[in-house]
């Protein structure tokens, strides 16, 4: 059975309306002529004696109404998903779906580790990741595009709950038999006298270590600059040079003594954290919410 099954049909149709801005698109999706979703969203407005639309030639962009209507119904929408799930979870688990937005540097590693332990328990639960820029994140827990958002954040979401919280902060990364690697920490200024590859400029931790660069008026020239958290720390690995990560990032590679993490001691390293996001207000399914306790149990570095 389909959560669309669950769900009223005006409603279903003007949220379908509302998420690609064109009746056109709309009718193409759900196939049903624009006619018909015209006429709905149209029944809406005369039960709520308001526009949900404003109409323009090249779309439909909704109003203040429309807005909180559109609330409402992703709620429906999620709400019906997690009542198909309560009832696939009256098996014990063996039915269901989990669906993940994350960082890059957890979909790498961390995230497909757990989702094999996850199903060796719970065969038939079916898993989702997307792997978005961390900004994006947020964005798909709040649409209920996904169930579980994981990613690097320093500031409050609206409408997000953060379900867990750990301190992320950056490290520098280097081969175990690199000078720094004996060092109980490294500076930036460290890091300045060799090879550097670094994320761009747009992302979280570039930020961070550009603010702190800027406090020393201090430049780091990297050699490398990647968006894709696996391809800087290969660097490393391949003898390039160094380059900054979290620990959650490299975990596996340090427990193999594959490559050495160290802290970056310089003020301001530490301001960041890892966060579960969910939906604020949301009951998870019941395989989400299962997901969601091992992320939490597993998350916490290895005492």
């Amino acid at each position: 059975m389909r959560p669309h099954l669950l769900q009223d049909t005006a409603l279903r149709y003007f949220l379908e309306v509302a998420e690609s801005g064109s009746l056109t698109e709309a009718s193409a999706r759900l196939h049903v002529a624009a006619s018909a979703l015209s006429r709905q969203i149209a029944g809406l407005e005369a039960q709520l004696g308001t526009p949900l639309f404003e109409r323009h030639p090249r779309g439909m962009v909704l109003t203040a109404a429309g807005e909180i209507l559109a609330v409402h119904a992703r709620r429906g929408v999620l709400d019906a998903e997690r009542a198909l799930g309560e009832i696939g979870a009256l098996q014990g688990l063996r039915a269901g779906q989990v669906r993940l937005a994350t960082s890059d540097a957890f979909a790498n590693e961390l995230v497909p580790r757990l989702c094999v332990e996850f199903q060796r328990s719970h065969a038939g639960i079916q898993f989702t990741v997307a792997s978005l820029p961390t900004a994006q994140v947020p964005d798909a827990v709040r649409s209920g595009a996904a169930d579980i958002g994981l990613c690097f954040s320093r500031a409050p979401q609206r409408d997000i709950a953060v379900a867990y919280r750990q301190s992320a902060p950056v490290l520098a990364l280097m081969l175990p038999g690199h000078p720094l690697a004996a060092a109980p920490g490294v500076a930036l200024a460290d890091l300045a006298r060799h090879p550097l590859a670094l994320p761009p400029p747009e992302t979280t931790v570039r930020q961070m270590i550009d603010i702190a660069c800027s406090r020393q008026g201090l430049q780091l020239q990297p050699v490398l600059i990647s968006n894709h958290a696996k391809t800087v720390v290969h660097f490393v690995l391949h003898g390039g040079g160094l380059s900054v990560a979290s620990e959650i990032a490299v975990r596996h590679l340090v427990a193999e003594g594959a490559i050495a993490a160290r802290p970056i001691s310089d003020q301001g390293m530490d301001f960041r954290d890892i966060e579960v996001q969910t939906l604020a207000g949301r009951s998870l399914p019941r395989a989400a919410q299962a997901f969601l306790e091992l992320l939490k149990e597993r998350l916490p570095a290895p005492g």
